[in-house]
């Protein structure tokens, strides 16, 4: 950790002294939130909600994030990784479906001791939901550790990329990404409560003006990858009340229908399966009260 270089960014900073790079956190956990999440897919949130634990800072920082709030690493609250484990334990017993590890690539080296020392007693899946953004080194560190990889897959274009998350080079990360996820947790399985306990969810956010870019990543996602190996997550949810400081016109306004609906029918059409998203999530009533009661 003395020389930071475990996502692709590569910022070579000293976090253990307390500098930070892009993702703007030091070495030290910090964490916003963690409490039983009700709003995450089906098959990961059920009956009694997904253990999400909302780390501080992320590697892409987008325009439009509509957790800017606690992902420009200016907010939340510093714990040990002994604490981490017993939020972990503490979320399982209080009936989480699952650990859900929210934006934790900064965090994914320190996460290796923590998940080795509680994984084996935890007894439920860990979810590591991260932008896409991963570098593949740090991923196979994770390996045996992680039962669900839940990647967002932002951009087909590296254009777009660089103008929404400043990463030029997402689109090619994230496909290496994903390949490797997909060797480590290679088929979706479900237990008798139809329950996801391993494989992989790619979650896609159609954005307004992006219709095509969507399009054309579907259709490569296929091609590379067929469309079984995971499930898609089609998410209609965008709302612009996060971008107020964006430049670009295209994010000010809300998604369409049609936009949303074009994107639906060709990931049908390729025989992608999984879950959608009703126009209704469009609302920034949806994102996290971070500073509610939680299990910190």
């Amino acid at each position: 950790m003395e020389l930071c270089t475990q996502c692709p960014r590569g910022c070579k900073v000293d976090r253990v002294l307390g500098k930070s790079g892009f993702c703007g956190v030091p070495e030290a956990f910090l964490v916003a939130r963690a409490a039983l999440h009700p709003w995450e897919e089906p098959f990961l949130s059920g009956r009694r909600g997904s253990g999400t634990i909302f780390f501080c800072g992320c590697n892409l920082q987008c325009v439009f994030c509509q957790n800017r709030e606690i992902s420009r690493g200016k907010t939340g609250r510093e714990i040990t990784a002994d604490a981490l484990a017993d939020v972990m334990l503490r979320l399982r017993d209080a009936g989480a479906h699952n650990i859900n590890l929210v934006t934790p690539s900064h965090y994914a080296l320190q996460l290796v001791p923590v998940l080795e020392k509680v994984k084996p007693s935890l007894g439920i899946p860990v979810i590591y939901n991260c932008g896409g953004y991963e570098k593949v080194e740090t991923l196979r560190r994770l390996y045996g550790l992680v039962d669900i990889y839940l990647p967002d897959f932002k951009y087909y274009s590296s254009a777009l990329a660089q103008r929404y998350s400043g990463a030029a080079d997402y689109p090619t990360v994230a496909f290496d990404a994903l390949a490797e996820m997909l060797r480590q947790q290679p088929t979706p399985i479900f237990d008798g409560e139809e329950m996801m306990t391993r494989g992989v969810v790619v979650r896609h956010l159609v954005l307004p003006g992006a219709r095509s870019d969507s399009i054309s990543l579907l259709n490569a996602l296929a091609e590379r990858f067929g469309s079984k190996a995971f499930l898609l997550s089609l998410m209609s949810q965008y709302t612009p009340d996060f971008a107020f400081d964006c430049e670009d016109p295209a994010l000010h306004r809300r998604l369409t229908t049609f936009e949303y609906e074009s994107v639906l029918k060709k990931a049908e059409a390729l025989g992608f399966e999984g879950c959608i998203q009703g126009r209704s999530s469009a609302s920034s009533s949806y994102t996290p009260d971070f500073y509610e009661k939680s299990f910190l």
